[in-house]
């Protein structure tokens, strides 16, 4: 039996998958790959592991992902953990599985890693959407993410290698190819350009979709392939975090409140269809009740419909988490204050 547990992103589902067509020979194996996006997402994953190891308490269980590129040594002290293996040593876990002298971690310089794994996969079990990464790492440094720390610099995989993937996928029967990365609007050379030749070169792929995608990288090519390719699914998800121009700032993001809007008004004067999700933090570091008033107006003068709403989290190792903090039950107030308009909209 192998079994992958999968904490956090989309980037993480794909890597779930491979690792588990790479490992579809081995036996009595649990890999846990895991999320560091804020302390409670670690919190989550060591209370995973103390979960599996009680229910198979002979397994050889493998602790990978973001939260053990950031903190290697609190996993490897856990008694239930056999082998905590780094975000660049994860595409070569079979090599590592078969060597016969182990170290319990093996995690190495993330920001020296310039490869991606080039492993095609077959498939998603039980999913009809299909995840394709694009690209790995981040080299922005928004005040709240300890991510590019975890998954290191911007790195593009190859176009070629995303059509293969892309055409094995449809050839497996999956309609629906969602491309995802930890930074996807910032595939290089172009992501406009990766779309168009994607599009170009697979006519008929039925639809075609993205992860969450930054204001600030949307620019008009992109915006004229949505209007000319019917395959685009007309629904875009945004990470936009804040509607207040002061608190984006201390986020370092890199758009305003009115770029969010004038992004929404162009794909829907030429996609009418279109529907616009969104990712926002609720009381982040110094955030008035006014600030937070700005994020509830902007949704509805951009139109957004579907909202991933959060209370801000301290990640300890961030410039946020040394800001002046909201008091914890006031970000979960403001939290469920704008999930309800989110639902209100929905009605």
């Amino acid at each position: 039996m192998v079994k992958v547990v999968t904490l956090g992103c989309r980037i993480n589902s794909y890597e779930a998958e491979v690792i588990k067509e790479k490992l579809s020979q081995f036996d009595d194996v649990i890999v846990i790959n895991t999320c560091a996006v804020t302390a409670e997402a670690e919190r989550q994953c060591r209370q995973t592991l103390r979960k599996l190891r009680r229910e198979n308490p002979n397994a050889r269980i493998v602790v990978t992902g973001c939260a053990a590129q950031i903190n290697p040594q609190q996993f490897a002290a856990m008694p239930e953990v056999d082998l905590v293996l780094g975000n660049k040593e994860k595409s070569q876990i079979v090599d590592i599985l078969t060597s016969p002298l182990q170290e319990k971690s093996i995690v190495g310089d993330i920001f020296s890693y310039d490869g991606h794994d080039d492993f095609v996969i077959t498939g998603f079990e039980g999913r009809q959407r299909a995840f394709v990464q694009i690209q790995q790492g981040c080299d922005h440094r928004c005040t709240y993410c300890i991510v590019p720390f975890a998954r290191g610099h911007n790195r593009s995989v190859p176009s070629s290698e995303i059509i293969h993937q892309i055409k094995e996928l449809l050839s497996q029967g999956f309609a629906e190819i969602c491309l995802t990365g930890v930074d996807a609007c910032s595939y290089q050379p172009s992501f406009s350009g990766l779309v168009k030749e994607i599009l170009e070169a697979i006519p008929d792929i039925p639809s075609l979709q993205f992860g969450s995608l930054d204001p600030a990288a949307i620019d008009d090519e992109f915006i004229a392939l949505v209007g000319q390719y019917k395959a685009i699914a007309p629904h875009f998800h945004f990470s936009v975090q804040s509607g207040d121009n002061m608190i984006l700032k201390r986020m370092k993001r890199r758009h305003s409140r009115e770029d969010v809007i004038n992004l929404c008004a162009k794909i829907r004067a030429i996609r009418p269809e279109a529907t616009f999700g969104a990712d926002f933090i609720c009381g982040f570091p110094t955030e008035t009740a006014e600030q937070f008033a700005n994020t509830v107006k902007l949704v509805h003068e951009a139109g957004i419909t579907h909202l991933h709403v959060f209370p801000y989290s301290e990640r300890p190792g961030t410039p946020a988490a040394l800001m002046p903090q909201i008091p914890v039950a006031e970000r979960k107030h403001r939290a469920e204050i704008l999930r309800k308009e989110g639902e209100t909209i929905n009605d």
